[in-house]
């Protein structure tokens, strides 16, 4: 049985049934955030008009895809040998992918796929990640709805399925999917309309909120640190801000900073399309690419301490700005000032 509490974190009325059910759900990008969805997804509760086959997965590089094969088994998950296949295949996609270039590339590989073999059934594409720009044509295909469903979360908190989920776009299609997301993938849904550029808007109006945080704490630890205030007194103030008390810049528990960077830019572009300034973005953008450009030569030199740099390696801008070291707060020395 479905937790009763899930219902009241969904917006819409359950689908009908009996009535026409996803049978076939596929997912494709099995990323970072991706593995834990889709994995929470493949182990979904037995839903009333949903049956339970193998979950179908694509992925650009095979290794994370077995890895959940290995994890689940073959009756939970498999890995289709093509994109032309799942989405043949399936009545759901859904997508996380990484960045604009690559939803781009696939959605195009999408529509190219449908247009030579039209679906003689309802169809429904979902994409969950932050994109900055929507092509609508997969939605002229017939029997062929898209939503955009970014959700807010780290890959821990996709990991616990505890995830926020934003949506906007066709309302049965939205319906539909939401309960199969919620409980499975995350907690609550949150309804924007059916207009598909809400949602995203909306996402990074979140994102931006967070990143202008992670700005402000990263300047208020550099002058703590410059004034010989530990970050363990100032990050008393702020909870969210551990992870640059303790140096802990590994992007692969966090949010990376490519991605971090990329929803800048659309930021910076949604307050330019709309004239609204927000000075601290962009502040918070160079200290991103700073703090990148940093670690990429730290890479080359074989001195990063971590593969995947997470966004709150951004504080990296404020110190080197400072005269301290980027990602090691052990090597500060604090400034004393002389008694008049």
């Amino acid at each position: 049985m479905e937790s009763l509490h899930a219902h009241t974190n969904l917006p819409y009325s359950r689908p009908a049934t009996p009535g026409l059910h996803p049978s076939q759900i596929g997912f494709v990008g099995i990323g970072a955030m991706g593995y834990f969805m889709a994995r929470n997804l493949a182990n979904r509760r037995v839903i009333p008009g949903f049956t339970n086959s193998p979950l179908l997965l694509w992925n650009r590089s095979p290794e994370r895809p077995q890895k959940l094969v290995k994890e689940l088994g073959e009756d939970r998950v498999r890995i289709t040998q093509s994109l032309e296949e799942l989405v043949n295949s399936c009545d759901v996609v859904i997508t996380n992918l990484a960045n604009d270039a690559v939803v781009k590339s696939i959605y195009e590989q999408f529509v190219k796929t449908l247009t030579q073999n039209s679906p003689v059934r309802s169809k429904i594409f979902v994409e969950t990640s932050t994109v900055g720009e929507i092509d609508g044509s997969l939605s002229k295909i017939p029997h062929t709805h898209f939503i955009t469903s970014p959700v807010f979360g780290t890959p821990a908190v996709a990991d616990k399925a505890q995830l926020v989920i934003v949506m906007s776009g066709d309302y049965r299609s939205k319906k539909e999917v939401a309960y199969l997301l919620v409980p499975s993938v995350g907690r609550k849904v949150i309804d924007l309309g059916e207009n598909v550029e809400k949602a995203p808007t909306f996402k990074l109006i979140g994102n931006s909120m967070i990143l202008g945080a992670i700005e402000v704490f990263g300047e208020a630890y550099t002058l703590g640190e410059k004034a010989g205030i530990e970050a363990d007194r100032v990050n008393d103030l702020m909870a969210y801000s551990d992870r640059m008390a303790k140096d802990s810049f590994d992007g692969t528990i966090g949010f990376a900073i490519e991605g971090g960077i990329k929803d800048a830019s659309h930021i910076r572009h949604l307050t330019s399309t709309y004239d609204s300034p927000m000075p601290v973005i962009d502040v918070a953008h160079q200290h991103l690419i700073t703090a990148r450009a940093i670690h990429n030569a730290q890479k080359r030199e074989g001195k990063a301490v971590v593969d995947t740099l997470d966004w709150s390696g951004i504080i990296a801008g404020s110190r080197v700005a400072a005269g301290l070291d980027p990602f090691d707060s052990k090597k500060h020395q604090n400034v004393v000032l002389e008694d008049d």
